[in-house]
């Protein structure tokens, strides 16, 4: 089996649809994507990510299913180094690397901080989302890995959210998402590919193969968009800090 997590292309999160820039994204995407056998398509409920998946669905003549788990992770936390409530991955690395709980993938969600907004309950109604999907296509989970009990060569395509996509790869391969959320970077309508490996009969694991693929920008001259991404040097005020 193949997965392929579609972040959405550049956001107009007040609005929650896609720039002028993030349609352009989008359509470049769902070129590449036409050129892929995919065999079922799910989507996020927020508008973005709809909005993404439309280029493609329509230019190969499609329908997906919208998940509501696939909508963005959502327990704002009330974050220690600045007081205010916000997301839960834009931390300064100076406060959350002090906590080796978060390195931790079982662990990471059971912080006081953590534990006070829901986090983990929100990780786990995620969790559960993902692996009846896989399920329904042929793959159990049993403690740290799957069961194939059909083993397939299908495609899935989910397009969805940074956010969301950081707990989903961190449920898959066995790492807790904030090192997900802190150190990696999926741009505006990159994709990532992950395949399942079934080394002895009947037991799989999942594999990242590549993470936030852009080529498809590359290739017609375009610049990822920044949103996601924080200052590359603290002198350039041009970028985001915080």
């Amino acid at each position: 089996m193949r997965l392929l997590i579609v972040r959405h292309g550049d956001p107009d999160y007040e609005n929650d649809c896609l720039t002028p820039t993030g349609r352009n994204e989008a359509r470049l995407a769902a070129e590449k994507l036409a050129n892929e056998q995919i065999d079922a398509f799910y989507i996020s409920p927020l508008g973005r990510a709809q909005e993404t998946a439309r280029y493609t669905l329509e230019k190969l003549h499609r329908t997906g299913e919208t998940l509501p788990w696939l909508r963005e992770f959502h327990a704002p936390i009330q974050h220690p180094d600045t007081g205010d409530f916000r997301i839960p991955w834009d931390w300064l690395p100076g406060v959350w690397t002090k906590e080796p709980l978060y390195f931790d993938k079982d662990a990471w969600s059971q912080t006081d901080v953590m534990r006070q907004s829901g986090v983990g309950e929100e990780a786990a109604r995620v969790y559960a989302g993902l692996d009846a999907l896989l399920a329904k296509h042929g793959y159990v989970r049993e403690g740290n890995f799957y069961r194939a009990e059909r083993p397939n060569r299908d495609t899935l395509a989910l397009f969805c959210h940074f956010g969301l996509e950081c707990v989903l790869l961190g449920h898959l391969v066995g790492c807790s998402p904030m090192v997900f959320w802190h150190g990696f970077c999926a741009a505006p309508s990159s994709i990532t590919t992950v395949y399942t490996e079934e080394r002895r009969e009947g037991i799989a694991s999942f594999r990242i193969h590549s993470f936030g693929d852009i080529g498809h920008l590359y290739a017609a001259g375009e610049s990822p968009s920044f949103s996601g991404r924080f200052c590359e040097t603290y002198s350039d005020f041009s970028e985001r800090h915080d």
